[in-house]
């Protein structure tokens, strides 16, 4: 067994507001988020449109969640179909750190999403009383004041506390871990993709290697996953054993930083043509935002997903370049290869990609003898200059004008969607 007696024993919350867009939707229009069945649309005029968000009771009488398109939903007149105010969802979010600053300081809370927040109640005793009767007391003012219905999930570290909330405390509202609780509680959790931090992805190699619970992650052997995963491996072992050393305000997964776009299309788009437009646009988002960090990627991903029409599916593939990039052109290069080598001709509706195994870019060798490359560097950064000071529709690629392009409608939205 792990000894605990060396590892930190604070007092984390994680605090996530229930269905986040459903209950501001809500408070606006004077509806009950746990009672009334609401779905927040992307756009009611056009039935392909995805749910952002649903209320607890359309969940559970109809399934109807995020991603359920308009036309899916049943033909009920006691469902409350609203489009977003993104603007105003976004304006809430924003007070939700005013709130926990109330009791405790700024530097103690960490912003994760625009619907969850960790915050450290270490200290808070003597002001507020036990954590149970803060967070509590915390909830209550959520409510009363923004009508905001939340769980709370609470832990000796930022991961024990988002596990007890996503496992625990989003189906009782309030739960809290310790370290005691790990082998009941955690490790018989299957399918690994259920533990926070798994993807699909990386659930499958586990299984491949003979790991399907996270007990079987914590007992296998630390060598043979830093071999298969290297610095992952060796997290991967550790969150098993409920053991996470970040600070607040660091990213929750050393290492694990990537840039990356994902886009749901507003049409089935039925040729290759169109589609390398909406890839073209979303290659200078990713490299632009990778630029922006001064960093340079080699693993570039493509993810495709089919429309529904056509039975669904779709495919996900990455390819490994030799020297690292930032460069669009590069980027798209490489994307279009993997469309054209793994796209079975059927009709897209989800396009996303990816940049990852990153180095900072001034490790990247820029030869003396590209003068190409440098330009290149140079006109990515002017462009980048531009759109930052004017906009991201100040300077645009030629394809972002054609009746497949999507940058310009885009532009006009907040968060993706309606502001």
């Amino acid at each position: 067994m792990m000894d605990y007696s060396e590892f930190p024993d604070q007092q984390i919350a994680c605090i996530d507001i229930r269905s986040f867009y459903a209950s501001c939707a809500a408070a606006i229009e004077g509806l009950d988020v746990m009672r009334d069945m609401i779905a927040v649309v992307s756009n009611l005029s056009q039935k392909g449109s995805v749910v952002l968000a649903a209320s607890p009771p359309l969940k559970s009488k109809y399934k109807v969640k995020t991603g359920t398109r308009l036309y899916e939903i049943p033909n009920d007149p006691s469902i409350y179909l609203i489009e977003p105010q993104m603007e105003m969802y976004l304006n809430i979010s924003m007070e939700i750190p005013k709130l926990l600053n109330q009791y405790v300081p700024m530097e103690a809370i960490h912003v994760y999403s625009v619907d969850e927040c960790f915050f450290s109640l270490a200290g808070t005793e003597r002001l507020w009383g036990p954590m149970e009767q803060t967070i509590e007391r915390i909830r209550y003012n959520l409510v009363d004041q923004f009508q905001l219905p939340s769980a709370v999930g609470a832990g000796p570290n930022r991961l024990m506390a988002k596990l007890a909330l996503d496992l625990e405390g989003k189906k009782t509202g309030y739960a809290k871990w310790t370290y005691k609780d790990i082998p009941k509680k955690l490790w018989p959790v299957s399918p690994l993709s259920k533990m926070w931090g798994i993807g699909k992805r990386t659930e499958k190699t586990l299984n491949d290697m003979g790991i399907y619970t996270v007990g079987d992650l914590a007992n296998a052997e630390l060598s043979r996953l830093e071999k298969k995963f290297g610095v992952l491996g060796n997290q991967l072992y550790h969150h098993a054993w409920g053991i996470d050393l970040s600070k607040m305000g660091a990213p929750l997964l050393e290492g694990q930083v990537s840039y990356g776009k994902s886009q749901i299309l507003m049409r089935d788009y039925n040729k290759v043509a169109e589609v390398k437009v909406v890839l073209l646009e979303m290659c200078e988002e990713v490299a632009r935002r990778t630029r922006e960090s001064n960093k340079a990627g080699r693993t570039i991903s493509l993810g495709i997903g089919y429309s529904k029409n056509m039975l669904g599916g779709g495919f996900y593939r990455s390819r490994t370049i030799y020297e690292a990039t930032n460069d669009t052109m590069q980027i798209y290069a490489v994307c279009k290869e993997l469309l054209e080598e793994f796209h079975d001709g059927r009709p897209v509706r989800q396009i996303s990609i990816s940049i990852t195994k990153l180095e900072d870019e001034h490790s990247v060798q820029l030869s003396l003898f590209d003068e190409q490359k440098w330009r290149n560097r140079q006109l990515g950064t002017a462009m980048d200059q531009i759109r930052t000071r004017y906009g991201s529709t100040a300077i645009l690629r030629a394809v972002s004008l054609t009746d497949a392009g999507t940058a310009i409608k885009r532009s006009r939205l907040v968060g993706g969607h309606k502001g």
